[in-house]
């Protein structure tokens, strides 16, 4: 019988016709729902049983659903790196192979992170609206090299982001739940330190940990109260890092300068969020890992991963 996959990843499935001669040369049948940002739990319950492999985003495949789908399913390949959307501890339990692309974004992601950098340190949007609104009127700016930033997770991503803030003269403060390689922390003069003393000297706090029970809601009401008042936070990691609700009470009061968010808590931003209404803010729709190279090699990982991971040789 053939294998059947499940085809859900939002960025391959505008290409699909592209993919599919691919897919026929394995000798897969697909099954493509209409997805729009993710399946959740209860959307992929209506195909357990139906599927082989899987192709996801950051669908829900919770312990209920990779239940349901065993023991057919075989392998899930996720598009992209981060797979906190999916219960790791039931693949395992059903022997399900979970893959993944491991360091797929750095480069777009910590170039996000510099250029939210530079648009609060210069003030270029907001001097582009009062211009834009008539009005001709400077507003003070600082260069990089007169700020301090502080990265919360130094993995791939957090690690290239230091290596562009250096290269822009500023100082920079880390911290991480694991060792940092001594090599990379003389290379670059980061100062590793703990969350306290970071938060509490950062006039930029770059959020890139993974989300895991560790760092969930990691950036609080509690931690938030610790930032200088004209810090600006900047999240291109994962939404429910910093819990929303504190983050917005933080940067009504002024207890916080500002933020730059690519991720959020619920996604799609609801249309109700205060954080849409806000001038100290800038937004993005979940889009920090967008690069025609990067994607490319996603797309081809991912095919690669469901193939071996339901015991055929890839070719390329």
């Amino acid at each position: 019988m053939k294998p059947t996959i499940l085809l859900t990843a939002p960025y391959m499935l505008p290409f699909l016709e592209r993919f599919k001669p691919v897919f026929d040369q394995y000798g897969f049948d697909l099954i493509v729902p209409d997805v729009q940002e993710r399946m959740e739990e209860d959307d992929l319950l209506k195909y357990a049983g139906q599927f082989d492999g899987a192709i996801c985003g950051d669908d829900r495949y919770t312990a209920r659903v990779i239940e349901a789908c065993a023991p057919r399913l075989k392998v899930i390949s996720k598009w992209g790196t981060g797979v906190d959307s999916i219960d790791a501890e039931a693949c395992s339990r059903f022997e399900i192979i979970l893959g993944r692309t491991p360091n797929a974004f750095t480069t777009p992601v910590a170039d996000t992170v510099l250029g939210y950098m530079l648009a609060f340190a210069r003030r270029g949007p907001w001097m582009d609206a009062a211009m834009k609104r008539g009005e001709w009127e400077k507003i003070p700016g600082k260069a990089l090299s007169e700020c301090t930033l502080g990265i919360i997770g130094l993995g791939n991503i957090g690690k290239a982001v230091t290596r562009r803030a250096k290269a822009f003269g500023m100082k920079v403060l880390g911290t991480d739940i694991v060792n940092i390689d001594h090599v990379f922390v003389s290379e670059t003069g980061i100062e590793m330190t703990d969350l306290n003393f970071l938060l509490s000297n950062s006039d930029f706090v770059s959020v890139n940990c993974d989300l895991n029970p560790t760092s969930h809601h990691l950036i609080n009401a509690k931690t938030l109260a610790q930032m200088k008042s004209t810090a600006v936070l900047i999240n291109t990691a994962r939404g429910p890092i910093v819990e929303e609700t504190a983050l917005v009470a933080a940067l009504s009061s002024g207890q916080v300068g500002g933020a730059a968010l690519d991720v959020f808590e619920y996604e799609p931003l609801p249309l109700e969020s205060p954080l849409l209404k806000m001038d100290n803010v800038m937004l993005a729709p979940h889009n920090s890992n967008s690069s025609p190279t990067a994607w490319e090699r996603i797309h081809w990982n991912t095919i690669k991963n469901l193939v071996e991971g339901l015991g055929m040789v890839y070719k390329g």
